[in-house]
Order: structure tokens, then sequence, then C-alpha cells
């Protein structure tokens, strides 16, 4: 199957990472959202990043202005009736994730891939809420989108290896390198990293040591990137405590259990960088 144009739902931090990068790969792109405020949101995202990139010498003008015309928006979920593959990438809430791929199934054509950005819920299971389980899977980027290489190709117990194949092949078309993983909780990336993180907010909770040492830590201790704390402001704190609950849930493995800081934390909406404050203050 030749795969040209991407549906994508969702215009949020992964759903217009996702657009653009396809818009990047030269695919014609159309980009759902329930409202004109979250599309406006999503291109502003895109527009910006692409304006960083355009900086650093490694787009013109001419390129971003060729590159947002291959991305069209709608709030209306029967435009994406073209699309070839749609990608979900919705809130991380199975019952929301559900709702959305039922209407999508009903509406795309018989041979149209549907995959899910999810981070952590079963494909066999979202797999079921469509007609077409052969043709479900899971497509799980990483946040920044545009950034980070690896996309992780997810089947489910009925998704077919014609799938997976195009799906991979679709990733590497990106850019991306596409890993293949089984259907479990949490996948491979989430399994190891978030239980990692939820350890770092023990640390925090206990009063082993400050957010800024914890981070430094794992930054100058293990070579990491960026540090654990920091990292679950990415990705955001809420999404964080989803993954933990999916991998408690289907584990029943105490060592799974969500930390109770994260849990007050997300209580009190201080969800990371998307709302200002998490582990840090982003509101200054």
């Amino acid at each position: 199957m030749i795969i040209q144009t991407i549906g994508i739902i969702g215009a949020g931090t992964m759903g217009n990472g996702i657009a653009q990068v396809c818009a990047q790969a030269g695919l014609s792109v159309v980009m759902q959202d329930i409202s004109d405020a979250a599309l406006a949101r999503g291109m502003a995202t895109i527009a910006g990043s692409l304006d960083r990139a355009i900086k650093k010498g490694a787009l013109t003008e001419e390129g971003k202005t060729a590159l947002l015309a291959r991305i069209k928006t709608s709030t209306q979920t029967s435009e994406l009736v073209a699309a070839d593959l749609i990608i979900e990438a919705a809130t991380e809430n199975e019952a929301l994730k559900v709702k959305i791929l039922q209407g999508v199934d009903a509406i795309a054509r018989p041979e149209t891939i549907i995959a899910t950005n999810t981070s952590s819920i079963s494909i066999t299971k979202l797999a079921a809420a469509t007609q077409r389980p052969d043709k479900f899977v899971g497509m799980h980027f990483f946040n920044p989108v545009p950034v980070m290489a690896l996309v992780e190709v997810i089947r489910g117990l009925k998704t077919s290896e014609d799938t997976v194949n195009a799906v991979a092949a679709m990733a590497k078309a990106l850019g991306k390198t596409p890993i293949g993983v089984k259907n479990s909780a949490g996948f491979v990336v989430n399994r190891i990293l978030c239980p990692m993180i939820n350890e770092a907010i023990f640390a925090l909770q206990e009063g082993l040591a400050s957010a800024e040492e914890i981070d430094a830590g794992m930054r100058l201790g293990c070579n990491h990137p960026i540090g654990p704390l920091a990292l679950c402001d990415l990705i955001g704190l809420d999404v964080q405590l989803a993954v933990m609950e999916v991998l408690y849930s289907n584990f029943n493995d105490s060592k799974y259990r969500p930390a109770p800081l994260l849990k007050e934390m997300v209580d009190a909406g201080m969800l990371g960088r998307k709302t200002g404050r998490g582990f840090y203050n982003y509101a200054k």
C-alpha cells in the first residue's frame, strides 16, 4: 500500500509534531481537532518550530511556506476520509480513544490503516473498538516528535504483518527508526522509563535531595541529557500518572504504584511545562 495522505487526530503536542514531520517528508496532512482554537495553537507551534529551523539555517522561508501548505486543518472527522493512514494522537484516556476510534473506523475507507499514538494502552483493546483489527497498529512517537528518532511499532493480537510492515516503512520515510514491539502495558520504552521517573518522584517526596540535585545526579552520574523530573515536566505529569496507572493495573505489582506526590501534583493542576508549573516553575 502506498501512503500519500496522513490523517492526524489531535493538534496537541504530539499531534502537531507528527503533522510537522509528515509534511516535512512531502506527505499531504489533514490535522483534525474538536475546535478551531486547538487547531490554531497546533499550527502556531509548527510555525514556531519551523522558524527555529530557519534561524539555524536548516530551512528557508520558501520551505516553511511549502511545508505549511501541505497541512490542512479541520474540526470535522469526515475530512479524514481521504487518508491512507490515520494516526490518533488524542489525550491518554482509554474511553476517549475508544470513542474517537469507533467514529474514525466508521468513516475511513476499508483499506485505510488506523494507528494510535498511545504511550501505554493495550493495542489489542483499542483495535477491538474498530471493525479492522488487522489494519490497526500502535505507532508511538516520542516528544518532541521533530527531534526524537524513535517510533515504537506495536502489534495487537490481530494486527497483520502487512500493516506492521507498511507502518514501519512509513516511519523510515519520516526519517525515524522503528522498533517492533509486542503488545504489553507500557510497551518497551515507557515500561523502563516511567518507573525510573516515578522512583525519582519518590526520592523527591522522601526528601533525599532537591529536584535540581536529583536531576543533576542523573545527568552527571548517568550521562542522561535531561534529568527525570525535568523530563516528567516535559512529558506532562498527567501522562506520567496515566502510564503508571496502566502499568500498575496490568501487572498488579507494587513496584509500579504511582508516587503519592505525583498524584497530588496532578490533582493540583501542576502538570509541568504545559501548565507553567510542575517540579519546576516555567511561569517566570
